[in-house]
């Protein structure tokens, strides 16, 4: 089952309510919530009382992607605002252990994320304690970057990996992500999929959903018919 999480980087502020209740009702099942604070990346967006306030709005799953330093500083009010899942970046704390822990500990998903620049490699020692992966196919801090075509190989290496070890850990890919290449991002072993622009902008939301979701359920389907034919080799 693959998944969609709009990106709120892209939302229009003016009416984020009915564009997040819009997402919701066309199947979306998360939402991505980028903090940023200016230190790891260069960029600030919002914090908690955004997170706060949108709540009640939502039923959709809270994807919180903290790219701030030190992100074990604030990972309990996170999950007080509304956070179902927290991914920090490995890049940003030298307590990586101690962030699992305290994201687990306060009842949340743990979700960890690197830079295009860093190993896959670098993941694989917390793949046991980790709900989810997320691989940046951008650099991180700024919304509508184009996707960068190194990321697939860098999606299949950790998805390859995953399988070996047999681990229920989800791939999120997250940048640059669109009808042109979200087939080949799920092609190369991507669970969830982050959508800003895309989402958000040009045609209307409902129909820029509706497309994902077409991409997936294709997916799905081819799967289902390659299961069956390996049932019956």
């Amino acid at each position: 089952m693959y998944i969609l999480a709009p990106s709120l980087l892209a939302a229009d502020f003016n009416i984020l309510g009915q564009q997040i209740l819009e997402t919701q009702k066309e199947g979306a099942e998360y939402l991505h919530i980028d903090v940023m604070d200016g230190i790891f990346v260069p960029s600030i967006s919002f914090g908690m009382p955004l997170i706060k306030s949108i709540r009640e709005t939502s039923k959709q799953f809270f994807d919180v992607h903290l790219m701030i330093v030190e992100p074990e500083r604030y990972i309990e009010e996170f999950v007080k605002c509304g956070a179902d899942g927290i991914t920090f970046h490995l890049e940003a704390t030298q307590c990586a252990d101690k962030v699992i822990e305290e994201i687990h500990g306060f009842g949340a998903k743990v979700g960890i994320s690197i830079k295009p620049e860093t190993p896959v490699e670098a993941v694989y020692p917390y793949l046991d304690r980790a709900e989810m992966i997320l691989i940046m196919s951008v650099d991180p801090g700024f919304g509508g970057q184009p996707f960068l075509p190194e990321a697939y190989e860098r999606i299949r290496q950790l998805r390859n990996h995953i399988d070996e070890k047999g681990l229920p850990v989800k791939i999120e890919v997250d940048g640059g992500i669109g009808k042109k290449n979200v087939r080949q991002v799920i092609d190369a072993g991507a669970d969830i999929c982050v959508a800003g622009s895309a989402v958000f902008k040009k045609r209307s939301i409902s129909d820029n959903v509706s497309q994902f979701m077409a991409a997936f359920k294709e997916k799905e389907e081819k799967n289902r018919c390659d299961n069956g034919k390996d049932r019956q080799k």
